[in-house]
């Protein structure tokens, strides 16, 4: 006995609805040839969703569809799709059929009720067009004309064994009874359907919340859990998770932060790709901070995206041209895109489907939503943590540098936690607060947390002006960092007291310049008077060797002059001279004798 090769299953096949987030979700589309359920209350937007569907596969696929309404007339189906620009009535005249369905009740129970004919003329249509879609929009409306389950139960299975039959992509609408998960009434439904979408309108703070959740797909992955969805230009556009895991590596290359003060502080910037969140108290230039690095990147040609809730962009354009902060230019050349939002008006998810669209059409490199903490004053505070994180995993996915600026939660100006707790999965975590002292408050900036940097644990005070933010040099004195007034009047008292020990030491040098002078001048009057009296010994000692000198000459003549006498006896005139001499000598004893005598 030999074991038959098992073959291994085929993929189901499946086409895709062009609706944005919901193929993501349905990881496709919908089944090919097969029924798909599409359940919710009135007004949660099914129809609209079936409609987009043959509009999308009649525009981008070509492929023809057929549309049957039990609820509505095609000339109001037309009406209520006018504002999707889908121009419902040119494709009417070659791509879709539109039929109007509806029965009045005394027709219904006048006899035995058959949807055959009906189908018959749609199968003949189908033929005709090629269709290969087609919608049966409210068909609990015409079930319930019958008033007979067992009737019910078998027009359902009929329609079913038609749509098996010609091959057909079948969306079936229905009405949902309360917050169950079954049309009204008609729950063996959606055991005939290959796949179940349930939609859902309800309020949460006076905010109308509109989500999207697919409870079943035979022979297909999903993701599991509900979705928000809004209502755009184009229909119905649903919020995808994205992907579990991230895609992209982790980059080294540094942004600016749009000045360079904090740049020094985050070792020379923040990396490319990176989520950076800005808390604090209101006032405390938050949205400055911000701006000033939406201007740093579009000056590097870089398309920036500007996100802000509760406040228009004209507002935010003007006030930030006070800093010094100037985005006129990179709005008007498209570098730069502004997005505003009310909260009070718009539930947290529609506003992030929007950003999202946003993300793929303006393509962004670096991206500011200023405040993300608005979206929580809906009261919808688990929704708006569920947008907050999903909106920053998003952003992080396009690899899109990002500053993210948030409230602080509570009355404290010194509380760090932030109540859309994103501060786990940001970046880089900057904190602004307020330092209040000496009667006037300064804002202080502090870096809690930068990953992969070794930034500055420094507490550096903020300083707003007509050229932009600055960041000062840190100041302390008695190991607290002053700021404002008390650091100016610190500051003043130091150069106060360096021009008093300036004047000191300048006095002190004057004086020490004035004795050495007055010693100097001394000290050259003792050198004259030494040198006259050097000068005096000299003439002395002169005089002295004069006299000295011609004594010694005197002496010597006299010698000579005694030292010849008998040469004298010899000559009459020289011996009456010594004979002179010799008696002046007598009576002089030894005194020098007279010359001429």
């Amino acid at each position: 006995m030999t074991a038959k090769k098992s073959a291994n299953p085929r993929p189901l096949s499946k086409v895709a609805t062009g609706i944005h987030g919901f193929d993501e979700i349905s990881r496709g589309g919908l089944p090919r040839t097969r029924t798909s359920l599409v359940v919710g209350a009135a007004g949660t937007g099914k129809t609209v969703f079936a409609l987009q569907t043959l509009v999308n596969a009649a525009r981008q696929a070509r492929q023809p569809g057929i549309f049957v309404g039990f609820e509505e007339g095609t000339r109001e189906v037309f009406a209520n799709a006018a504002t999707f620009g889908w121009n419902l009535p040119a494709l009417a005249k070659s791509a879709l059929f539109f039929l109007d369905a509806r029965l009045s009740p005394t027709v219904v129970q006048s006899g035995e009720f058959e949807l055959a004919g009906m189908l018959a003329i749609l199968e003949a249509k189908k033929r005709e067009l090629g269709a290969a879609w087609i919608v049966f929009d409210g068909i609990d409306v015409l079930l319930a004309l019958l008033q007979n389950p067992s009737a019910e139960i078998r027009q359902v299975h009929g329609l079913r064994d038609w749509l098996a039959r010609t091959d057909l992509t079948a969306i079936i609408t229905a009405k949902m009874e309360g917050n169950t998960a079954s049309p009204a009434n008609y729950g063996f439904m959606q055991f005939i359907a290959d796949c179940v979408i349930r939609f859902d309108r309800r309020l949460e703070q006076g905010i109308a919340l509109r989500r999207l959740e697919i409870t079943k797909y035979r022979g297909s992955d999903f993701s599991p859990g509900e979705f928000p969805l809004s209502f755009g230009p184009q229909g119905i556009e649903v919020a995808a998770p994205g992907s579990a895991a991230s895609l992209l590596g982790a980059s080294s290359e540094r942004v600016s932060s749009g000045f360079g003060g904090l740049d020094s502080m985050l070792g020379g910037g923040v990396f490319r790709g990176t989520t950076t969140l800005i808390t604090g108290a209101p006032g405390t230039s938050k949205t400055t901070l911000a701006g000033k690095f939406a201007e740093s990147a579009c000056r590097r040609g870089e398309r920036t995206l500007f996100v802000s809730f509760d406040e228009g962009g004209e507002r935010i354009r003007r006030n930030l041209t006070s800093v010094g902060i100037h985005l006129d230019a990179y709005l008007k050349s498209g570098l730069l895109r502004m997005y505003s939002g009310r909260t009070d008006a718009i539930n947290p998810e529609e506003h992030l489907i929007r950003i999202a669209a946003l993300l793929l059409e303006h393509q962004p490199r670096c991206m500011v939503i200023d405040p993300l903490s608005a979206l929580a004053k809906s009261g919808a505070l688990g929704s708006a943590r569920a947008v907050g994180n999903r909106l920053t995993y998003q952003v992080r996915d396009h690899h899109i540098t990002a500053f993210i600026t948030s409230l602080v939660e509570g009355d404290d100006p010194q509380a760090e936690a932030t109540e859309m707790q994103i501060s786990t999965i940001a970046d880089t975590w900057i904190h602004l607060s307020y330092l209040v002292r000496g009667g006037e408050r300064n804002r202080a900036l502090t870096i809690v947390k930068s990953r992969g940097t070794r930034h500055s644990n420094q507490v550096r005070e903020l300083v707003l002006s007509a050229a932009g933010p600055a960041l000062t040099e840190v100041y302390s004195s008695g190991g607290e960092v002053l700021m404002g007034t008390l650091r100016s009047e610190k500051e003043a008292e130091e150069r106060a007291r360096k021009l008093q020990r300036h004047a000191e030491f300048t006095q002190k040098r004057r004086e020490l310049r004035f004795a050495e002078a007055d010693i100097t001048a001394r000290m050259a009057a003792l050198q004259v008077d030494l040198d006259r009296a050097r000068g005096e010994l000299a003439r002395y000692n002169s005089e002295d060797d004069a006299r000295q000198t011609s004594s010694k000459v005197r002496k010597n003549e006299i010698l000579r002059m005694r030292g010849s006498g008998g040469a004298a006896a010899a000559v009459p005139g020289k011996r009456r001279g010594a004979r002179i001499s010799a008696k002046s000598r007598k009576h002089n004893g030894d005194q020098e004798p007279r010359r001429g005598s």
